[in-house]
């Protein structure tokens, strides 16, 4: 239970930062740091719920690691339904804030951050371009995580590759899609913003998952047969390093 309560926890926090600090804050800190809030809020939770869950937070990354077999199906669906839950939790303590200025906050007009394209993608483009685009970003940040979650991978530096990674997918995608790379972090504004933004739904719930099978696939045939390991045993610390902080009372 702890495992899918973390991821619950984990993906709230995606969302609530991410998007928050894109309805909150967008216009103070513009595209670029919407990125990093993204970023930073993965990097954050990698190390914080890491170990219990690995930190998935995302249906798309939930999906490639079960194909990777480093989790069971039953463990994948169970962490969908988690973060799903979490992102709509999320955006709605959001939108309660965002509602809270005089005038308040309009989801249907104003979006919320809801991932959409043509009129709704921020430089209006194609549906077919915003669907590529999504596909090949959560390639890479799918293959970020099973490759920096590797038994070869160098311990202890996968959440500064996983945030990197998401920081760089931002930067590019905001303007293309608002991005999501993540059916959960789509699923929960969309709900509050309703019309359009459930109408395109579909294609950040299907392109992220294409993405995570194409990784899954790259990672497959590149990776050397070895041992395989589960993301939180990857995101714990070794041994000898739990037991120095346990001699020293941390």
């Amino acid at each position: 239970m702890r495992k899918y309560i973390a991821e619950f926890v984990g993906t709230f926090v995606l969302v609530f930062g991410g998007v928050g600090s894109a309805v909150l804050a967008g216009r103070y800190i513009g595209f670029a740091g919407v990125a990093f809030a993204f970023g930073l809020s993965l990097l954050a939770m990698v190390y914080t719920i890491g170990p219990i869950s690995g930190c998935h937070i995302n249906p798309a990354v939930t999906l490639g690691v079960l194909l990777a077999k480093k989790i069971d199906w039953k463990d994948a669906l169970v962490y969908m339904f988690a973060q799903v839950a979490g992102a709509i939790v999320g955006a709605g303590l959001g939108l309660f804030i965002a509602n809270s200025v005089p005038g308040g906050y309009n989801a249907a007009a104003q979006g919320l951050g809801a991932n959409g394209y043509l009129l709704h993608s921020p430089g209006g483009y194609s549906m077919a371009a915003c669907f590529l685009a999504e596909v090949i970003l959560t390639m890479f940040l799918v293959l970020t995580v099973l490759g920096s979650t590797d038994v070869k991978a160098p311990v202890g530096f996968a959440g500064l590759a996983i945030g990197l990674v998401l920081t760089l997918i931002h930067l590019v995608g905001i303007p293309i899609t608002n991005t999501s790379v993540n059916p959960a972090r789509s699923i929960g504004p969309a709900i509050f913003v309703g019309g359009w933004a459930l109408q395109q739904l579909w294609l950040f719930i299907v392109a992220p998952f294409v993405g995570a099978v194409v990784a899954a696939l790259v990672y497959g045939a590149m990776r050397l047969p070895d041992v395989v390991i589960s993301t939180p045993q990857a995101e714990r610390a070794l041994a000898s390093e739990q037991a120095e902080r346990g001699k020293a009372g941390v």
